[in-house]
């Protein structure tokens, strides 16, 4: 019984591990982002642990990084670093471990708002498109699976 526990607290850890660290969203990381994936289809989901939407997204950002092998999928938590690994969990139960990982780390998440978009106002889910030439198209609540394939699709011949 002692080496299963053992074995279960290794394999806990490997998959820890495998989750990419979260980095710190502060002023100026939003344009980081956009700049280190200009030229490209690019989805950036915000996201917290604490919205019930929230969940609905990620498992179809999982399903959608899983067909899509390229998709550039950045994930922001809204939540704060000391949450860092309850967000990893998240991640890793959505399949999405490996995907470019944020957490907003400026007490005053407001400013870090207003610069991601001025016409953001908190609610969650919130998902930025951006096509290959840098126009983006926000959308607040739940996304549509269909309608994100469609524009994967479609902006992908554009680009």
């Amino acid at each position: 019984m002692k080496w299963l526990l053992a074995l279960l607290l290794c394999l806990s850890a490997a998959c820890a591990s495998a989750a990419q660290e979260a980095k710190l969203f502060v002023r100026g990381s939003q344009q980081e982002i956009v700049s280190a994936h200009a030229g490209k289809l690019l989805i950036i989901g915000f996201w917290s642990l604490t919205c019930t939407n929230c969940s609905d997204d990620l498992a179809l950002f999982g399903k959608l990084a899983e067909k899509y092998r390229n998709l550039n999928l950045v994930l922001v938590s809204t939540d704060s670093p000391e949450q860092k690994q309850e967000i990893a969990r998240t991640l890793q139960h959505y399949r999405l471990g490996r995907a470019e990982s944020w957490v907003f780390a400026d007490s005053y998440t407001e400013r870090l708002r207003f610069e991601v978009d001025a016409q953001w106002y908190g609610e969650l889910p919130r998902t930025y498109f951006f096509d290959a030439t840098g126009h983006s198209t926000a959308v607040s609540g739940k996304i549509d699976r269909d309608q994100v394939e469609r524009w994967i699709r479609e902006s992908g011949k554009r680009g």
